[in-house]
Protein backbone atom coordinates (compact mmCIF):
# COMPACT_ATOMS: atom_id res chain seq x y z
CA UNK A 1 0.00 0.00 0.00
CA UNK A 2 1.29 3.30 -1.11
CA UNK A 3 2.36 5.52 1.64
CA UNK A 4 0.34 8.72 1.90
CA UNK A 5 1.88 11.75 0.72
CA UNK A 6 2.34 14.73 3.01
CA UNK A 7 0.42 17.46 1.68
CA UNK A 8 -2.52 15.48 1.85
CA UNK A 9 -1.43 14.50 5.56
CA UNK A 10 -0.94 18.37 6.43
CA UNK A 11 -4.64 19.03 4.47
CA UNK A 12 -6.44 15.82 6.36
CA UNK A 13 -4.56 16.15 10.01
CA UNK A 14 -7.57 17.95 11.94
CA UNK A 15 -9.82 15.10 10.72
CA UNK A 16 -7.67 12.77 11.56
CA UNK A 17 -6.90 13.91 14.56
CA UNK A 18 -10.75 14.32 15.22
CA UNK A 19 -11.40 10.59 14.14
CA UNK A 20 -8.40 9.05 16.76
CA UNK A 21 -10.11 11.28 19.38
CA UNK A 22 -13.75 10.77 18.65
CA UNK A 23 -13.38 6.55 17.72
CA UNK A 24 -12.86 5.91 21.16
CA UNK A 25 -14.82 8.34 22.76
CA UNK A 26 -17.92 6.80 20.96
CA UNK A 27 -16.82 3.22 22.07
CA UNK A 28 -15.73 4.36 25.52
CA UNK A 29 -19.62 5.90 25.94
CA UNK A 30 -21.98 2.99 24.44
CA UNK A 31 -22.02 3.83 20.80
CA UNK A 32 -21.90 0.53 20.30
CA UNK A 33 -24.97 -0.28 23.14
CA UNK A 34 -28.12 0.26 20.60
CA UNK A 35 -26.59 -2.38 17.77
CA UNK A 36 -25.29 -4.98 19.93
CA UNK A 37 -28.59 -4.98 22.00
CA UNK A 38 -30.52 -4.81 18.41
CA UNK A 39 -29.04 -7.81 17.17
CA UNK A 40 -29.14 -9.90 20.78
CA UNK A 41 -32.73 -9.22 20.52
CA UNK A 42 -33.09 -10.86 17.12
CA UNK A 43 -30.84 -13.51 17.33
CA UNK A 44 -33.35 -14.31 20.60
CA UNK A 45 -36.29 -14.22 18.12
CA UNK A 46 -34.47 -16.13 15.80
CA UNK A 47 -34.23 -18.93 18.26
CA UNK A 48 -38.04 -18.51 18.91
CA UNK A 49 -38.77 -19.52 15.41
CA UNK A 50 -36.71 -22.45 15.38
CA UNK A 51 -38.32 -24.12 18.66
CA UNK A 52 -41.93 -23.18 17.31
CA UNK A 53 -40.90 -24.89 13.59
CA UNK A 54 -39.22 -28.03 15.41
CA UNK A 55 -42.61 -28.23 17.17
CA UNK A 56 -44.64 -27.93 13.91
CA UNK A 57 -42.18 -30.14 12.79
CA UNK A 58 -42.98 -32.86 14.98
CA UNK A 59 -46.86 -32.79 14.74
CA UNK A 60 -47.24 -34.81 11.62
CA UNK A 61 -45.85 -37.72 13.20
CA UNK A 62 -47.43 -36.98 16.57
CA UNK A 63 -50.94 -36.97 14.40
CA UNK A 64 -50.32 -40.02 12.19
CA UNK A 65 -49.52 -42.08 15.67
CA UNK A 66 -52.06 -41.00 17.76
CA UNK A 67 -54.57 -41.93 14.23
CA UNK A 68 -53.56 -45.26 14.10
CA UNK A 69 -54.96 -46.25 17.74
CA UNK A 70 -57.52 -43.07 17.51
CA UNK A 71 -58.67 -42.62 14.24
CA UNK A 72 -62.17 -42.02 14.90
CA UNK A 73 -61.25 -39.31 16.89
CA UNK A 74 -61.06 -37.10 13.73
CA UNK A 75 -62.45 -33.85 15.03
CA UNK A 76 -59.05 -33.35 17.43
CA UNK A 77 -56.97 -34.49 14.77
CA UNK A 78 -57.93 -32.50 11.82
CA UNK A 79 -58.11 -29.23 14.44
CA UNK A 80 -54.51 -30.02 15.35
CA UNK A 81 -53.45 -30.22 11.68
CA UNK A 82 -55.69 -27.18 11.03
CA UNK A 83 -53.98 -25.06 13.71
CA UNK A 84 -50.31 -26.36 12.67
CA UNK A 85 -51.62 -25.06 9.22
CA UNK A 86 -52.05 -22.13 10.34
CA UNK A 87 -49.02 -21.33 12.64
CA UNK A 88 -46.66 -22.46 9.88
CA UNK A 89 -48.46 -19.41 7.60
CA UNK A 90 -47.89 -16.96 10.08
CA UNK A 91 -44.30 -15.86 10.41
CA UNK A 92 -42.18 -12.64 11.36
CA UNK A 93 -38.34 -12.07 10.25
CA UNK A 94 -35.85 -10.02 12.85
CA UNK A 95 -36.54 -7.39 10.41
CA UNK A 96 -39.60 -6.77 11.18
CA UNK A 97 -39.88 -7.21 14.81
CA UNK A 98 -41.14 -3.64 14.96
CA UNK A 99 -44.67 -4.64 13.94
CA UNK A 100 -46.36 -4.94 17.10
CA UNK A 101 -49.30 -6.48 14.76
CA UNK A 102 -47.40 -8.95 13.36
CA UNK A 103 -45.97 -10.65 16.40
CA UNK A 104 -49.27 -10.62 18.06
CA UNK A 105 -50.55 -12.64 14.70
CA UNK A 106 -47.75 -14.90 15.44
CA UNK A 107 -48.09 -15.45 18.92
CA UNK A 108 -52.05 -16.23 18.54
CA UNK A 109 -51.15 -18.61 15.32
CA UNK A 110 -48.91 -20.15 18.17
CA UNK A 111 -51.18 -19.86 21.13
CA UNK A 112 -53.92 -21.49 18.72
CA UNK A 113 -51.87 -24.70 18.11
CA UNK A 114 -50.52 -25.11 21.80
CA UNK A 115 -54.17 -25.40 22.36
CA UNK A 116 -55.36 -27.81 19.47
CA UNK A 117 -52.22 -29.82 21.12
CA UNK A 118 -53.43 -29.70 24.68
CA UNK A 119 -57.08 -30.97 23.37
CA UNK A 120 -54.90 -33.94 21.25
CA UNK A 121 -53.32 -34.79 24.80
CA UNK A 122 -56.39 -35.27 26.49
CA UNK A 123 -57.76 -36.98 23.97
CA UNK A 124 -54.81 -39.35 24.57
CA UNK A 125 -55.50 -40.35 28.06
CA UNK A 126 -58.37 -42.69 26.81
CA UNK A 127 -55.80 -44.69 24.98
CA UNK A 128 -53.39 -46.91 27.20
CA UNK A 129 -52.35 -48.78 24.46
CA UNK A 130 -51.08 -45.77 22.47
CA UNK A 131 -49.64 -44.44 25.40
CA UNK A 132 -47.64 -47.51 25.95
CA UNK A 133 -46.57 -47.40 21.40
CA UNK A 134 -42.37 -46.97 21.74
CA UNK A 135 -42.86 -44.61 19.01
CA UNK A 136 -45.28 -42.23 20.67
CA UNK A 137 -43.07 -42.30 23.85
CA UNK A 138 -40.49 -41.24 21.68
CA UNK A 139 -42.84 -38.51 20.24
CA UNK A 140 -43.74 -37.53 24.20
CA UNK A 141 -40.01 -37.25 25.23
CA UNK A 142 -39.00 -34.98 22.07
CA UNK A 143 -42.43 -33.11 22.39
CA UNK A 144 -41.50 -32.26 26.25
CA UNK A 145 -38.17 -31.44 25.55
CA UNK A 146 -39.42 -28.79 22.47
CA UNK A 147 -41.93 -27.30 24.87
CA UNK A 148 -39.09 -26.47 27.43
CA UNK A 149 -36.82 -25.02 24.72
CA UNK A 150 -39.80 -22.91 23.57
CA UNK A 151 -40.32 -21.51 27.12
CA UNK A 152 -36.58 -20.68 27.32
CA UNK A 153 -35.89 -19.15 23.83
CA UNK A 154 -39.71 -16.94 24.31
CA UNK A 155 -38.05 -16.08 28.18
CA UNK A 156 -34.97 -14.88 26.59
CA UNK A 157 -36.52 -13.09 23.99
CA UNK A 158 -38.51 -11.37 26.38
CA UNK A 159 -35.55 -9.95 28.25
CA UNK A 160 -33.06 -9.22 25.19
CA UNK A 161 -36.27 -6.69 23.91
CA UNK A 162 -36.55 -5.20 27.10
CA UNK A 163 -32.78 -4.53 27.29
CA UNK A 164 -32.97 -3.16 23.14
CA UNK A 165 -36.19 -1.14 23.90
CA UNK A 166 -34.65 0.22 27.34
CA UNK A 167 -30.84 1.50 24.85
CA UNK A 168 -33.44 3.62 22.75
CA UNK A 169 -34.84 5.77 25.79
CA UNK A 170 -32.30 5.53 28.51
CA UNK A 171 -29.16 7.43 29.49
CA UNK A 172 -26.36 7.66 28.18
CA UNK A 173 -27.39 5.52 24.78
CA UNK A 174 -30.62 7.76 24.11
CA UNK A 175 -27.89 10.42 22.62
CA UNK A 176 -26.72 8.06 20.45
CA UNK A 177 -30.58 6.80 19.36
CA UNK A 178 -31.13 10.17 18.78
CA UNK A 179 -28.19 11.39 17.08
CA UNK A 180 -27.63 7.81 15.20
CA UNK A 181 -30.18 5.95 14.91
CA UNK A 182 -33.09 7.30 14.38
CA UNK A 183 -34.79 4.79 12.40
CA UNK A 184 -34.20 2.14 15.20
CA UNK A 185 -37.58 1.43 16.48
CA UNK A 186 -38.81 -0.54 19.86
CA UNK A 187 -39.35 -4.57 18.95
CA UNK A 188 -42.29 -5.51 19.80
CA UNK A 189 -43.21 -8.08 22.85
CA UNK A 190 -45.37 -11.06 23.69
CA UNK A 191 -48.43 -9.61 24.69
CA UNK A 192 -48.98 -11.27 27.41
CA UNK A 193 -47.19 -12.27 31.16
CA UNK A 194 -44.42 -15.54 30.89
CA UNK A 195 -46.09 -17.33 33.59
CA UNK A 196 -49.56 -17.00 31.89
CA UNK A 197 -48.29 -18.42 28.37
CA UNK A 198 -49.26 -22.01 29.22
CA UNK A 199 -47.72 -24.89 27.32
CA UNK A 200 -49.44 -28.62 27.03
CA UNK A 201 -48.86 -30.55 29.40
CA UNK A 202 -47.01 -33.69 28.07
CA UNK A 203 -47.68 -35.89 30.54
CA UNK A 204 -49.21 -39.12 29.84
CA UNK A 205 -49.38 -40.80 33.24
CA UNK A 206 -45.83 -43.06 32.28
CA UNK A 207 -44.74 -41.53 35.05
CA UNK A 208 -47.64 -43.03 37.62
CA UNK A 209 -46.46 -45.92 39.45
CA UNK A 210 -43.34 -46.34 37.72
Amino acid sequence: MPALSSPFVFRNLPALLMMAIVLPLLAGCGYNTIPTAEENAKAAWSQVLNQYQRRADLIPNLVETVKGYAAHEKETLDAVVEARAKATQVTVTPETLSDPEAVKRFQDSQAGLTSALSRLLAVVENYPDLKANQNFLALQAQLEGTENRISVARRDYIEAVREYNLTLRTFPSVIWATLWFRDNQPFANFTIEEDKMQTPKVDFGTQQGG
